[in-house]
């Protein structure tokens, strides 16, 4: 089994009033993955998420151009050690 990680991303552009929120969640739990996606009050979207590096990395390369209605500029991102915690993807409001 691989090891979990944790992904911490900011997505920039117009990902706010697209549904951006619900179809991250979509794709987190296809992926299985877990953790929370918000709006954040500067426009952005914050996606914190823990699951295998490759599982990890399909959610990034989902993030980049989101639903249909979005679009992404570009995305801050970190990697780091699972925290744990949660046991599966939700939206924060």
């Amino acid at each position: 089994m691989s090891d979990i990680i944790r992904l911490e991303a900011t997505i920039h552009g117009i990902v706010q009033g697209v549904f951006f929120r619900y179809h991250t969640k979509l794709e987190a739990d296809r992926l299985g993955v877990s953790g929370t996606v918000r709006n954040c009050c500067d426009g952005t979207v914050s996606v914190v998420a823990e699951g295998s590096r490759d599982r990890l990395e399909q959610l990034l390369n989902w993030l980049h151009h989101g639903p249909q209605l979005a679009v992404v500029e570009h995305i801050d991102l970190s990697w780091g050690p699972a925290e744990g915690g949660a046991q599966s993807f939700h939206i924060e409001h």
